[in-house]
């Protein structure tokens, strides 16, 4: 008698959890893939307990190829990761107010302020130097010329290394001429001389041979590695600080002892007074607050967008670009060893012509990230 009221009594408790467990709840949150595994009546599958004991009478869907008894039941697919790229940060998305970022000494007029948001994205820490670049031109010259041919290459996408003669008058460019891409000296030095269309170019390499690896392992591709947009190095370069005047977040040029903190042209010409004359290693200086070092000053970089003295009319405020193929004026940002210090303002742009190759303009690659990245 005894056994039969407990019998009841544990099955009346089993009931009860079943019909808690599989009243409807008030919150409204969807499943992480969006989708749930209902039929089209809002009706689950469930087993003969509910759908708290479901497990005991269904397979789950881990397996499945996304159909079954007639339905679409593809939930998100297992084996996607986004790793951080070699070399890469990952800068968080959000929402700055982008342009000037002090006063507009050229009075050029083309930078007004407006308020911009971008989602996240891989940003290489430093420059492209001159050793990374060396693997693509070695590539190029090993495997590609049956298809481009040599006198391409090397007239396209090689490094133009007379750009120090070229560039100044009566400048003594002869030492940087033969020995900067060439002597292991300046191997992790940021490389120039090369054009937009060949940062353009190297960015694809770069994706391809990441991707095909990628392939072989049997793993999803990854999104394609590109110049950034100016929004996004613009964002990258005040390092969270979203007033920033200059990556370091103040508005100053020096610290505390009077160091200074970028690679520029200081005190009417000193351009020794940083501790280089020219270039300086791409991870010279202090990094800004997402690891990324001399977004200010050292070698000016290529982005993404054409220019246009209008661009706040022309560009939408959400992840903003210009990508005008007939406009061969394009945007380069950041300042460089030889430029004085309101052009290494976060805010300040200029622009150079597609297919120039100057010694004082490099790059620095991006890649977006795929949803919403993770918070500390």
């Amino acid at each position: 008698m005894n056994f039969r009221i407990f019998e009841i009594k544990f099955l009346s408790v089993i009931l009860l959890l079943a019909v808690l467990f599989t009243m409807p709840s008030c919150s409204k949150k969807a499943p992480s893939n969006g989708k749930s595994l209902s039929s089209e009546k809002g009706k689950e599958k469930k087993g003969p307990l509910g759908g708290f004991f479901s497990f005991l009478s269904k397979k789950g869907p881990k397996d499945d190829p996304g159909l079954m008894s007639g339905e679409i039941i593809a939930t998100t697919r297992k084996g996607w990761s986004q790793p951080t790229p070699f070399g890469m940060v990952l800068v968080p998305g959000g929402s700055f107010i982008m342009g000037q970022a002090d006063e507009d000494i050229t009075s050029s007029v083309a930078n007004f302020n407006r308020r911009v948001t971008v989602v996240p994205f891989f940003m290489d820490d430093t420059e492209i130097t001159n050793n990374e670049y060396r693997q693509f031109t070695n590539a190029l010259l090993r495997d590609s010329v049956s298809v481009l041919g040599e006198e391409r290459i090397m007239s396209d996408y090689y490094p133009d290394t007379t750009v120090w003669k070229k560039d100044f008058s009566y400048h003594n460019g002869d030492p940087l001429t033969e020995n900067y891409f060439a002597s292991p000296a300046f191997d992790m030095y940021p490389v120039v001389g090369v054009s937009w269309k060949a940062a353009k170019y190297f960015a694809l390499w770069r994706t391809k041979i990441l991707n095909d690896y990628r392939a072989k392992e049997g793993k999803y591709a990854m999104p394609s590695i590109q110049l950034p947009t100016e929004s996004e190095w613009e964002w990258a370069a005040k390092g969270g600080k979203a007033a920033a005047k200059y990556p370091w977040g103040n508005p100053y040029l020096t610290n505390s002892k009077g160091c200074l903190l970028a690679n520029f042209k200081p005190r009417r010409g000193n351009f020794d007074a940083d501790g280089y004359a020219y270039t300086a290693p791409a991870n010279a200086y202090t990094p800004n607050d997402y690891g990324l070092y001399n977004m200010a000053g050292n070698v000016a970089e290529w982005v993404q967008d054409s220019y246009s003295e209008n661009s706040t009319v022309l560009n939408w405020d959400s992840n903003p670009v210009n990508l005008d193929a007939k406009e061969p004026r394009k945007v380069v940002k950041g300042g460089s060893w030889k430029d004085f210090a309101y052009y290494l303002e976060t805010g300040s742009r200029v622009h150079e012509i597609e297919n120039q190759k100057r010694s004082y303009i490099g790059f620095r690659c991006s890649m977006r990230y795929l949803g919403k990245a993770p918070t500390k």
